[in-house]
């Protein structure tokens, strides 16, 4: 592959937030070997604003391929279609779907770079096997290898995320809707985990959490979410003796990454809003338990993980199957500790 001959690239991107995040360094790693290159990204809707805003990506390309099985083809045939259209030169797949690879070359893309994995190999031109040592590392060095393999240069670096001026103030808006002025005190609060119940700290703790920073610091403590987490927002609210704003559900991610970005510190389980809040360079407090912290956890300076040694974790299931002790043996004054380490190395 002549690298000089490359002017569109299109990248598959991961379709959960905080793998997107994850990605990001590899992303700009991309740009850095190809730097006059036109750089589109395709993926879900849910992941657009994780790249929307990023210098490294000229343009995204949503993918919403719905559940039926006509609606899936109808899209999988549109996004054919335009790739063949936009005539890239090299498809860079983050993603391991087949489906990821089969896109590409229906789409007439000449070079497709990716891990064969999937049974996809016959699929890419340049397939990839994963290395062991790298599963063992954490992900965003995963894929960077993808670039490493081809002997593009690929140094290893925090993930960083990208906001626009547009989002920052629709943030902004919502606050000040809800009384909340620039100068306060904000602490986040993200007690989901789309993954699985096996994650989440309980929200009582959680609640425990935010109405000290009202005490302490008179803080005004914000609980975000996606829509499948109400429930459990609404547990942490409820369980709060002072006032909070619950906005789980209530915003795009576009709206929460700016609101995140306000707080001083975000209290989270191992969720892509955790990952977004560390590439925002917030203050983050990150409580593991069934996931492995050295593989998926927050990359970034002002990131700390909060953890037991548990001879069953990290066992990652999505339920925990005995007594939960990886997550129930974490106490709210334990992770008040690291909030406050955080809040002095922050002045």
């Amino acid at each position: 592959m002549d690298k000089k001959g490359i002017r569109r690239i299109l990248i598959r991107s991961t379709n959960w937030v905080g793998d997107a995040v994850m990605t990001l360094p590899a992303l700009e790693a991309v740009r850095d070997n190809f730097p006059q290159a036109r750089i589109t990204v395709l993926g879900k809707p849910w992941v657009a604003p994780i790249f929307s805003a990023h210098p490294a990506v000229d343009s995204v390309l949503p993918f919403n391929k719905g559940e039926g099985a006509f609606t899936g083809f109808r899209e999988v045939a549109r996004v054919i279609r335009l790739i063949r259209r936009q005539r890239f030169d090299l498809a860079i797949l983050f993603q391991n779907a087949f489906e990821a690879a089969l896109l590409c070359f229906m789409g007439g893309v000449r070079f497709r770079v990716g891990y064969g994995t999937d049974a996809r190999g016959f699929l890419l031109t340049h397939s990839i096997e994963p290395e062991r040592k790298v599963l063992k590392l954490h992900q965003s060095e995963y894929y960077l290898s993808i670039l490493r393999a081809m002997g593009w240069e690929a140094k290893s670096r925090d993930p960083v995320l990208h906001l626009s001026s547009k989002d920052r103030d629709s943030a902004g808006a919502v606050l000040e809707r809800e009384g909340i002025g620039k100068d306060e005190v904000v602490v986040g609060l993200g007690p989901g985990a789309i993954f699985g119940g096996a994650k989440r700290w309980p929200p009582a703790r959680f609640a425990r959490l935010g109405d000290r920073a009202v005490e302490e610091w008179g803080a005004r403590v914000l609980i975000l979410g996606s829509g499948r987490e109400e429930d459990l927002c609404g547990a942490v609210c409820s369980s709060m003796a002072h006032d909070s704003l619950n906005l789980c559900g209530r915003t795009s991610l576009n709206v929460a990454m700016g609101l995140i970005s306000r707080c001083r510190i975000f209290v989270t389980n191992d969720s892509g809003l955790m990952h977004v809040a560390c590439a925002l360079r917030v203050p983050t407090v990150a409580i593991f338990g069934p996931t492995d912290h050295v593989a998926t956890g927050p990359r970034g300076p002002g990131a700390v993980v909060v953890r037991h040694d548990t001879e069953c974790a990290p066992c990652l299931k999505q339920e925990c199957p005995v007594d939960h002790r990886c997550m129930l043996a974490i106490g709210w004054e334990e992770v008040w500790e690291k909030i406050t380490g955080l809040w002095r190395d922050d002045l």
